[in-house]
């Protein structure tokens, strides 16, 4: 088995094999890069949220040759270490604003104390008709823990017992069928 003399990311021929985008060079700068990276990404974010920015970078380096033209020369393990930990910056700040728009004062979708009992009544029965015709049965009692009982997603995922990142996966598949049920529901 012949050794592999080890890769020079800073020559002029690596430039020119990472702008042109050769998926054999990408994958060789994945092995020779994912520590950096990795180690960057984890300053600011820890789990599946640090796996995913990790591999989203080199997914955007595969599939954007703009952002590889970006790099114009001197180390580009620090280049990718900079860009990563940018991106973990990114990623944290709108997990942060999302999770800030759902801790407001909204009120809960099924107020017991509501102006009258028909309010009530009515939206208890779009609730019931949302589960059973735009809910798979699975995601029930996610729905019921998020948006009826407002709890927070790391209480809903320890209720559940599941991952947060799975929970949050699922809560946007549950936003996605609700904005649609309401969509037909609003068509004359």
């Amino acid at each position: 088995m012949a050794l592999q003399a080890p890769l020079n990311l800073d020559d002029a021929s690596a430039r020119a094999r990472f702008h042109a985008g050769e998926r054999d060079f990408i994958g060789l700068l994945y092995r020779a890069t994912y520590e950096t990276v990795d180690v960057a990404v984890g300053r600011v974010l820890r789990g599946a949220d640090r796996e995913t920015v990790v591999h989203d970078l080199y997914l955007r380096l595969l599939s954007k040759p703009e952002l590889r033209r970006n790099f114009v020369g001197g180390s580009m393990r620090s280049w990718l270490a900079t860009l990563a930990h940018n991106l973990a910056v990114d990623f944290w700040r709108r997990h942060r604003w999302e999770t800030s728009l759902e801790d407001r004062d909204v009120p809960p979708l099924v107020d017991p104390l509501s102006r009258g009992m028909e309010e009530r009544v009515e939206l208890n029965l779009l609730v019931e008709r949302f589960k059973r015709n735009g809910l798979p049965e699975v995601l029930w009692p996610l729905f019921q823990a998020r948006f009826i009982e407002r709890l927070d997603q790391r209480e809903a995922a320890r209720r559940l017992g599941m991952h947060r990142t799975t929970l949050a996966y699922r809560e946007l598949r549950i936003r996605r069928f609700l904005r649609a049920f309401l969509r037909e529901r609003s068509r004359p």
